[in-house]
């Protein structure tokens, strides 16, 4: 395949020969009487811009090859300075800014990049806490510089770019490292290559029908980078990113009526707080022709109140996957609607919809080691319940720098292809949906038998004046007790709610030996899509 084509910068430059005057980037700026304020860009101005920038970072030594930690939130920069990276052929390092000060530092340790690009207040949290020190040689600032180091993000933008020598690039070479969230373990640098990302590019345009000239409503920033791709016009919301939950639902609605938004995409935590306030209004979001929401299990009461806001013809999809691997599956809300909801509630876990065509999936018995060939795992049968195991054009084979994590999580089959072994429990129904029952390393493994998350959670969180429920194990695998936490709703009576939990877990004989049900307000949860419980922290609170 040409290098033109593998490489994801280069759907832009194609975007700007297309629909050169169309607008590929709306920053809002403040509400005014007759909608928003903002500034635009065209997509021929932000190749253009990615051009000069690719241009400049060559002329300075940043070109095939070179990892750069990149730490600046969603803007006109972020956007250019992204593709730029690309096109120069530079190893742009991604990671999550709110996974905590001394992951951050390891992980900036681990990918040892030789470039930094950041805003002031990262690039004065690099200098305090020593990121990266023995290994960054370059600096860049988008915006005031720190004791007047390295370049401003204007000085690359002096190269010619008659000088820039676009440099080959092939399906394998690496394209970006993204690094995990950490919330089920250690963060882990995942290996992208040129050809995964424009796989991911390709799968989601023909999943979903996504077509050049829809409006983008992106509320996390990695799927934001995918629109300019997509042939999508992005507006990019006012909020803080690393806190998804807490976005004024309000200014949402705003935006989606205003800028006639097409495609949203939100992780389950913003759909809950979106939905909400659509229902508490009466609000609806016509012309939405689809929804997105990843990252978590999506409750179905979140699905029920999105559907009340969307067009009969529109629906809210919640793709599965993992950074490692991405898409694997998907289902439509009207389809899980019903009896698959009830499924859920009911103790089946979550279903996650059908493997997409380009994907095979396998379901292998539960093991917590190591499996160098896919001839050595086993299957399960069609409704027993073992790890999901994928292989396909966006699965990523290695982890940086972490051989021991690579080996627990990768599989080779007799033909060569890597398998990634998601790390989720699940099994596979008549109708070939898969369906997730929970983390591996979250199971419960009491003397009586095993007990997985979403299976126990699914009918307590049915239970009315429970906001979310956690499973959790206090001991030694074998050996663990199996512990409820709850969030109760606002104003909910405790001991009704416990009182009908226990009535709940008594109808199976595994959840009916559940002697302890706690409750705790504000659970600990992930920050990259705010939804995901950290049920070892909660193990912890439950020992204390």
């Amino acid at each position: 395949m040409p290098s033109d084509s593998i490489n994801i910068a280069h759907a832009l430059t194609r975007q700007a020969e297309a629909q050169p005057d169309t607008t590929a980037l709306i920053m809002p700026i403040k509400r005014t009487a007759d909608g928003w304020s903002d500034r635009r860009w065209t997509y021929r101005e932000l190749n253009d811009l990615t051009d000069r920038l690719a241009a400049g970072l060559q002329a300075r030594g940043i070109g095939k090859g070179t990892r750069v930690a990149f730490m600046v939130p969603p803007s006109l920069e972020f956007f250019s300075l992204f593709f730029a990276l690309f096109k120069a052929g530079a190893v742009p390092v991604l990671i999550d800014p709110g996974i905590g000060l001394k992951p951050l530092k390891t992980c900036l340790a681990e990918a040892e990049p030789e470039v930094f690009i950041g805003v002031t207040r990262a690039q004065v949290a690099r200098m305090v806490l020593g990121w990266a020190r023995g290994s960054i040689r370059q600096l860049v600032t988008v915006g005031p510089r720190p004791f007047w180091l390295g370049l401003k993000y204007t000085d690359l933008l002096s190269a010619r770019v008659e000088d820039f020598e676009p440099p080959e690039v092939g399906g394998e070479d690496e394209a970006a490292i993204l690094f995990t969230s950490g919330s089920t373990g250690i963060p882990k640098g995942v290996v992208y290559r040129h050809r995964m990302f424009s796989a991911q590019v390709e799968l989601l345009r023909e999943t979903f029908g996504i077509e050049p000239g829809e409006v983008d409503l992106p509320t996390f920033p990695p799927f934001a980078l995918f629109d300019p791709a997509l042939g999508m016009t992005s507006v990019i919301p006012i909020m803080d990113f690393t806190r998804p939950a807490k976005a004024d639902p309000d200014m949402l609605h705003s935006l989606i009526e205003h800028y006639r938004v097409t495609h949203l995409f939100g992780s389950p935590a913003l759909m809950n707080t979106l939905s909400r306030h659509l229902e508490a209004q009466s609000l609806r979001i016509p012309g939405v022709r689809r929804a997105l929401s990843a990252g978590a299990p999506v409750p179905p009461s979140v699905i029920e109140r999105m559907h009340l806001a969307l067009d009969p013809w529109s629906d809210i999809h919640t793709p599965y996957g993992a950074t490692e691997a991405l898409p694997v599956a998907t289902v439509a809300g009207r389809e899980l609607v019903g009896e698959l909801s009830e499924g859920n509630r009911s103790g089946k876990g979550i279903c996650v919809g059908r493997p997409l065509a380009a994907n095979e999936v396998r379901i292998i018995p539960i093991s917590d080691e190591p499996i160098d060939l896919t001839e050595y795992a086993g299957e399960t049968p069609d409704g027993e319940i073992g790890e999901i195991c994928v292989a396909g054009p966006t699965v990523t084979d290695t982890y940086w720098r972490r051989e021991r994590q690579t080996r627990e999580a990768k599989m080779t089959d007799s033909r060569g292809r890597v398998w990634h072994r998601m790390g989720d429990l699940g099994w596979r129904d008549a109708e070939g949906r898969l369906w997730f029952c929970g983390r591996k390393s979250e199971r419960v493994v009491t003397p009586e038998g095993t007990l997985f998350t979403e299976c126990v959670e699914g009918p307590v969180n049915a239970v009315e004046g429970v906001f979310r429920s956690a499973l959790v194990g206090v001991g030694e695998k074998g050996r663990q007790e199996a512990v409820i936490v709850i969030e109760p709703e606002a104003g909910a009576d405790h001991g009704a709610v416990e009182a009908a939990v226990r009535e709940v877990l008594s109808r199976h004989w595994l959840t009916r030996e559940i002697r302890r049900i706690l409750f705790k307000d504000g659970f600990p949860v992930d920050i990259r899509h705010n939804a995901k419980i950290r049920r070892r922290e909660l193990a912890e609170w439950v020992v204390e």
